[in-house]
């Protein structure tokens, strides 16, 4: 754990100069990362159905993931839109969420968000994957939920089965 501390603290000291920083390579390097780490299955509607909108691109997906006991997340609009993407989050937020899954309003990020994953990128690849995100075009796409367990879900649901368990029981 204070390994991953002191990853997170080099991390936040190192985005002050942030903005000057960003150049193309790093918006390049950004995107390798994010294509390659898959980001765009979660966060861009259609991609589920086979018909990804790239007019939407990280836009908020359209379809949820039910986590037994715990809801049904839909994939954030992860687009500098202001409103209803992450355009108001500093680089340091957008990083601390990527890296500990904490929101800059506090709450932790969905269980399907692989966070603990992105815990180990380096420094610099939190920094390019911050500055392609922040160089996209905003999204305005309010995605529905978080959806407590029970409530209704207005929007297409996969249903996450823990090892072990049936389709049927992890529904109950």
């Amino acid at each position: 754990m204070s390994v991953r501390l002191a990853f997170l603290t080099a991390s936040v000291i190192a985005l002050p100069a942030f903005a000057a920083m960003a150049d193309g390579s790093q918006i390049t390097r950004g995107k390798y990362l994010v294509t390659l780490g898959g980001c765009n299955d979660c966060h861009t509607p259609g991609y589920f159905f086979g018909n990804p909108d790239m007019s939407r691109f990280l836009g908020g997906s359209d379809v949820g993931f039910e986590i037994p006991g715990q809801g049904v997340f839909v994939g954030r609009n992860i687009t500098p839109d202001k409103e209803t993407g992450i355009g108001s989050w500093t680089p340091e937020q957008i990083v601390k969420a990527m890296q500990t899954g904490e929101r800059p309003d506090g709450r932790i990020l969905a269980a399907i968000m692989p966070w603990h994953a992105f815990a180990n990128l380096t420094s610099d690849d939190a920094i390019a994957i911050t500055a392609f995100l922040r160089s996209l075009n905003p999204v305005s796409n309010q995605v529905p939920g978080p959806f407590k367990p029970g409530e209704k879900v207005s929007t297409f649901m996969f249903r996450i089965v823990p090892p072990g368990e049936t389709a049927e029981a992890a529904a109950k």
